[in-house]
């Protein structure tokens, strides 16, 4: 018999006030950036930033540009294995709020956007380099992938997932510093123009076994195309509303974290190949340690081998080789 894992959510705001709490990975971006003296300004100016984004984004009737102010919440997903109480966290996302101050109205955004994992974290930053580390040639695990993706799927078509969003997630992330991406002739109003690559990346492979399609698009006044990972219909199952909630979100995030791609000083051409070496880009004025987060995925990963992989991992691979999805690629 294959049991079904059971999940339970909680949510915390994010503004200015916003404390990581214990079980939080300190490599996630609202985290990371929610740490060290300049917290409360880092968290301010990110808001600010989003904020900004989000009105120049949906400039219709909003002659000010400050008709619309977005309100996130961190959703934190635990899982318990074996049905006894104790719980491994699992997932971290981000949910989107509109607060539309001319008609004194909150709209539901979208739920993923930014995407946390424990789980990623041993795949990445444990799994892949010790499986590498005697080879000549790059290469993944047999499986890799398959067991998150698997509970990744469990959660989103579970009740608990029904109970809480209305609608699909969406997450959206950097291209890949490995791939050329090339602008195509689609554009949409609120995403922008599409570019579209010949190969898929580690990552795009990755989502891919946790049941979401890849799309990349570069919206109005954007440096670079930002990869946006779905399930159904990206540009017909979301308002306009929903869809800027996400890029002014996640684009803000970017240009904190990549810099060289997102805040770059000038824009993706016909062809484009995003990199971290690029120098010609300016600096927002939040304060954040790139170094430090890389260094923190490994622990964190080997954390969980510690204290997810091994202890459950008779039960986990039963249940994965039980659990039956559809592969999106």
């Amino acid at each position: 018999m294959n049991t079904a894992f059971t999940f339970t959510v909680k949510s915390i705001r994010f503004d200015e006030n916003y404390l990581p709490s214990s079980n939080t990975r300190t490599t996630t971006n609202f985290a990371n950036l929610a740490r060290g003296e300049s917290r409360q300004e880092n968290l301010r100016n990110t808001l600010k930033m989003m904020n900004n984004r989000f009105n120049d984004l949906a400039h219709w009737d909003n002659p000010h540009g400050d008709r619309y102010e977005l309100e996130l919440e961190i959703v934190s997903v635990d899982i318990d294995v074996e049905g006894n109480g104790k719980t491994f966290p699992t997932i971290e996302i981000l949910k989107t709020h509109i607060v539309d101050r001319q008609k004194n109205q909150r709209i539901e955004g979208i739920v993923g956007n930014n995407f946390s994992s424990y789980v990623r974290d041993y795949d990445f930053s444990v799994l892949l380099p010790e499986h590498n580390k005697n080879q000549t040639q790059f290469s993944v695990p047999k499986n890799y992938g398959v067991l998150h993706g698997k509970i990744f799927q469990s959660f989103v078509n579970s009740n608990v997932y029904t109970e809480n969003f209305n609608k699909q997630p969406v997450i959206c992330l950097s291209v890949s510093t490995t791939k050329t991406y090339q602008r195509t002739t689609n554009e949409h109003p609120i995403l922008g123009v599409e570019y579209k690559q010949d190969a898929y990346s580690l990552t795009d492979e990755y989502f891919a076994k946790m049941g979401l399609e890849v799309r990349y698009f570069m919206p109005k006044n954007s440096v670079a195309p930002l990869a946006f990972y779905f399930r159904g219909d990206l540009l017909s199952d979301y308002s306009n509303l929903e869809l800027i909630s996400t890029i002014s979100t996640m684009e803000t995030f970017q240009r904190i974290y990549r810099p060289e791609i997102y805040n770059a000083n000038a824009a993706a051409g016909q062809y484009y190949q995003p990199s971290l070496n690029y120098q010609d880009y300016s600096l927002t004025q939040i304060v954040y340690d790139r170094e430090e987060r890389s260094q923190l995925a490994v622990k964190q990963g080997k954390f969980t081998e510690a204290q997810f992989i091994k202890p459950y991992q008779d039960i986990l691979e039963t249940w994965a080789t039980g659990y039956a999805v559809e592969s999106t690629n």
